[in-house]
């Protein structure tokens, strides 16, 4: 069978395509390939940054075959903080399977976006989760990574075309893809520069007349009470904050890392759990009261916007990887039990973005414009199109 890429403007063999293109759109950075039947497959001139074999788990290697000035460029921007490390990449390997299990529902938008893309076009799905959104339109081929080898795993399960990859620094050639998404990813990374960085990069991947749908959780909550029940980040979780790009210094706050109540994916699908249950007796009894007007619990006690908090995942006790990944969470202290809910609390990092925040971001770049900008279901989002190659 022989459909055409619109876009691309040239026909393809699709019993041929599925795994040529995606060996295609790869450089020779040092990954490999994690394909629906789970066997590694080594991209030319590049030794395995990520190894994967049949009912056993993902494991990241060391890459030495990448060029020196891909080494060299940008170093401060694409090595990845602790605090990034230790409550985003290690909470999501240890809550994968709990997660993927409550991740099905398609944001409208975001399946609306993918389905009036052309017939055949190449779509990126950068930070793609379980995958969820891979292959929702039938006519058009999908690849994903993201910076999960358990999150990624479970999308190659389903049979999908991914690999382990972390967004500002995307293994894919320049100029290969119709159009990409990022799907609440970039209010992960913890400084301004690597959320512009990894905006780049999906800038970078897509062909000129290319399209990018980025979406991030807002501050600006339909919901502001939810912002109460997140812990805003303290004065003791600044030492994670080192080099170029790194949050402003904020003032001291009361408010420590209790277990707090969990709230599922924000406005994409899922609801508020446990979203009345009153804030921990620690905090209640802190000396910084909580706020009476709803809108000061965005306002950080030097008067600053407050953007970076923790948001809890409860990672029920009867769930297997408790006994994995949980058990040496709780040993090292980056997660904690709750008892009275029966789960493994783990935090996880968040920079809630502020009306036109986004925008801001774009606005320094000379090879995309914004074509349409939005707020929905407490998120900011925006569709850029490519205008120049490369």
């Amino acid at each position: 069978m022989i459909f055409k890429s619109l876009r691309a403007g040239r026909y393809v063999h699709q019993f041929w395509s599925k795994r040529t293109l995606f060996l295609d759109c790869i450089c020779g950075l040092g990954y490999s390939v994690i394909s629906s039947s789970m066997k590694e497959i080594k991209v030319k001139d590049a030794s395995p940054m990520c190894t994967l074999a049949p009912d056993t788990e993902p494991r990241i290697q060391p890459s030495s075959s990448v060029s020196e000035d891909r080494k060299c460029s940008s170093i401060s921007v694409k090595s990845t903080p602790e605090i990034e490390k230790k409550y985003v990449h290690h909470v999501y390997d240890a809550i994968a399977p709990h997660f993927s299990s409550t991740r099905f529902a398609k944001w409208p938008k975001v399946a609306a976006f993918l389905e009036s893309l052309p017939t055949g076009s190449l779509i990126l799905d950068a930070g793609c989760g379980n995958g969820k959104y891979l292959g929702l339109n039938s006519s058009c081929y999908f690849i994903g990574c993201d910076i999960s080898p358990s999150l990624i795993k479970i999308c190659a399960d389903r049979g999908h075309e991914v690999l382990v990859a972390d967004a500002v620094n995307l293994p894919y050639r320049t100029n290969f893809g119709d159009a990409a998404i990022s799907i609440a990813v970039l209010h992960h990374l913890s400084t301004e520069n690597r959320r512009k960085k990894a905006i780049e990069e999906l800038v970078r991947v897509v062909k000129k007349g290319g399209l990018v749908l980025i979406t991030v959780w807002a501050v600006e909550q339909e919901d502001k009470s939810l912002l109460t029940k997140w812990t805003p980040l303290t004065e003791r979780y600044l030492e994670e904050w080192i080099g170029p790009g790194s949050p402003r210094v904020r003032g001291p706050s009361s408010f420590t890392l209790e277990s707090i109540p969990e709230t599922e994916e924000n406005g994409l699908g899922g609801h508020p759990k446990d979203s009345r249950v009153s804030l921990t007796e620690n905090m209640q009894q802190s000396s910084c009261s909580t706020p009476q007007n709803e809108d000061d619990s965005m306002v950080s006690r030097d008067g600053k916007s407050q953007q970076e908090y923790f948001v809890p995942w409860h990672l029920p006790y009867h769930r297997a990887e408790v006994s994995g990944a949980s058990a040496g969470a709780l040993a090292n202290g980056l997660a904690k039990k709750d008892d009275k809910k029966g789960a493994v609390v783990y935090n996880r990092y968040y920079h809630v973005f502020g009306e036109g925040e986004l925008e801001r971001l774009v606005s320094g770049m000379d090879n995309a414009v914004i074509v349409d900008k939005f707020y929905d279901k407490s998120n900011w989002c925006i569709i850029l199109e490519k205008t120049l190659e490369g």
